[in-house]
């Protein structure tokens, strides 16, 4: 097995729930004609099968994710960022604090990506400490007291180009799950996504 194969194989497990129903998603579903479409090489990116790897070239680069408070900038392919990346890349904005986020947030986003090559995806919240989670809830936020954000088990972002109401559209389309907001703020607008129970909120 080659390098880039067995790479493919490692993170094959975090992409089966986006994979699988983005490749099941029939021509005969109302989403299906709603939705881009979504190339062969693009489809290759999500498939199960490792087998299916190339075994030349680069992976392609599907696009950027930007953190919004610290402006770092990272590649997004196949294989990266790696899960510690991943993870550093969405630590607490205020305590510095960094804990594993759940595989199927970035198995979204590229996901997301694939049907949006070079796609410039801005991470609004990663993950939110204990501390900083009990901080906003005193100043008036609106956030749940056991936030999915304090478990690393929520992203909030945007993917430029398109509205909440769009990425909602889509990240529910890929087969998504667990919860999602859609967020219309004058100030700010992008969509929440978690691996808990399905549920939907907006918030203007």
């Amino acid at each position: 097995m080659t390098l880039k194969a067995a790479l493919f194989s490692g993170l094959k497990a975090a992409f089966v729930f986006c994979g699988a129903a983005l490749l099941a998603l029939a021509p005969s579903s109302p989403l299906a004609h709603d939705l881009p479409p979504v190339s062969p090489s693009q489809q290759l990116l999500l498939r199960k099968d490792s087998r299916e790897a190339p075994e030349e070239g680069p992976w392609p680069l599907l696009g950027n994710l930007v953190n919004t408070h610290t402006d770092d900038v990272v590649p997004l392919g196949l294989d990266e960022p790696t899960p510690d990346r991943w993870s550093a890349l969405l630590q607490d904005r205020v305590f510095r604090e960094a804990t594993p986020m759940a595989p199927p947030l970035l198995a979204m986003l590229r996901a997301l990506s694939a049907r949006h090559p070079h796609a410039r995806i801005e991470l609004v919240s990663g993950f939110r400490s204990p501390k900083l989670n009990e901080m906003m809830r005193k100043k008036g936020h609106r956030v749940a007291s056991h936030s999915q954000h304090s478990l690393g088990q929520a992203v909030d972002f945007r993917l430029v180009g398109l509205t909440p109401k769009e990425m909602k559209r889509e990240v529910r389309g890929l087969g998504w799950e667990g919860g999602i907001g859609q967020y219309d703020k004058p100030t700010d607008r992008f969509i929440h996504i978690d691996v808990g129970r399905r549920r939907d909120w907006h918030e203007r």
